[in-house]
């Protein structure tokens, strides 16, 4: 019996910890102001959104108008909203055309551009949208959430889980959010 209580409780440590993700901070171009940012920098208050978007995924501008609401709610409790774009170009013609896209959009957000793919092959991104919750540690950029923003991106009315808006509620009740991972629907992430 002690060996199943003992095998339970490795089990349950490897649980947690496989979902826990350390990187060292990066730096992208921001199409919003042309200027190379570090994602480190982001990270002011108690937390960073990191939400993979692409302009020509659905998806993404779905969930939009639910982005600009998380993003005015909490802002002002330390959270801070930033977009990447795996499928952009760093050239100033797609700079051009993200920047007016926020401008236009009222999105109001960094928009960083992924256009080697680093972070979406060493996040193991897999869908756009794909959200990301990261504390700035002492060992680097920790990522304690991933996955889903919400269960039904077509009809914001038909939501029952709002996934994102509770686990950054633990997050600003220092506690690990749970479930740390759930799946994203959205557009298959293109890896080039």
């Amino acid at each position: 019996m002690k060996k199943i209580i003992a095998v339970s409780i490795l089990c349950c440590l490897f649980h947690f910890n496989s979902f826990s993700q350390t990187f060292q901070s990066i730096e992208r171009i921001d199409a919003v102001t042309g200027k190379s940012t570090d994602l480190k920098s982001l990270i002011s208050g108690k937390a960073m959104v990191l939400i993979f978007h692409s302009l020509g995924c659905p998806y993404s501008k779905m969930y939009e108008k639910r982005l600009i609401a998380m993003r005015n709610s909490y802002s002002n409790k330390g959270i801070r909203f930033v977009l990447i774009n795996p499928e952009s170009e760093i050239d100033p013609e797609s700079q051009k055309v993200l920047k007016s896209y926020i401008d236009d959009s009222g999105l109001n957000m960094n928009y960083l551009i992924d256009e080697e793919q680093v972070l979406v092959k060493q996040l193991n991104i897999t869908k756009i949208p794909e959200a990301l919750i990261i504390l700035n540690t002492e060992s680097g950029l920790n990522v304690v959430y991933r996955g889903a923003i919400d269960n039904n991106p077509q009809a914001e009315s038909a939501v029952s889980e709002r996934i994102l808006e509770r686990a950054i509620n633990q997050v600003l009740r220092n506690e690990e959010p749970s479930p740390a991972t759930v799946r994203a629907t959205g557009c298959n992430m293109k890896s080039f």
